[in-house]
């Protein structure tokens, strides 16, 4: 497999928010957030595998500020690392006040996607091109994240085998 670079996967997803996106407060529901999240991540990973995909975790979900009835909201993705059958993708999600132009960074995530071949079953994905410093910063948090990941994985399997014990 010859990879595709960081580049030719980033997507960006704008969505304005109205008042059934929000609780009594006026805030964006963080579901609402974590469904267009999920879908600007989907379409990034499915950019770059050119496969269905699934969702296989969300991890480090952070909200960082409310998002607000009437403002657009902006989903940044892009892959971070490509494993054989699995990729990481990091979304960052930006609120921006229409009447006034201000822009606040609202939310970020890390979603793992497994790509699927038309028989429901993972299938592989062309390795990631890196081309810049911050590309390889990612790239080289995102394995750290997966051999947490891993590790927890592990602690699990043990602890369950324990306790069946």
């Amino acid at each position: 497999m010859e990879g595709k670079y960081v580049s030719e996967s980033a997507t960006i997803m704008s969505q304005r928010m109205f008042p059934q996106d929000a609780n009594p407060a006026g805030n964006i529901h963080g579901g609402v957030i974590l469904r267009y999240i999920d879908l600007a991540g989907a379409t990034a990973a499915m950019r770059h595998s050119r496969t269905p995909v699934v969702t296989k975790s969300i991890d480090r979900m952070e909200f960082r500020a409310p998002a607000l009835v009437g403002e657009l909201l902006t989903f940044k993705a892009s892959v971070n690392m490509a494993g054989s059958t699995s990729m990481e993708v990091g979304v960052r999600v930006e609120a921006e006040d229409l009447l006034t132009g201000e822009v606040r960074h609202t939310a970020s995530a890390y979603l793992t996607f497994v790509a699927m071949s038309a028989e429901g079953r993972p299938t592989a994905v062309q390795p990631l091109l890196l081309e810049t410093d911050v590309e390889k910063r990612r790239h080289r948090e995102a394995s750290e994240r997966r051999e947490t990941r891993r590790k927890e994985r592990e602690r699990e399997r043990v602890s369950q085998r324990s306790q069946q014990d």
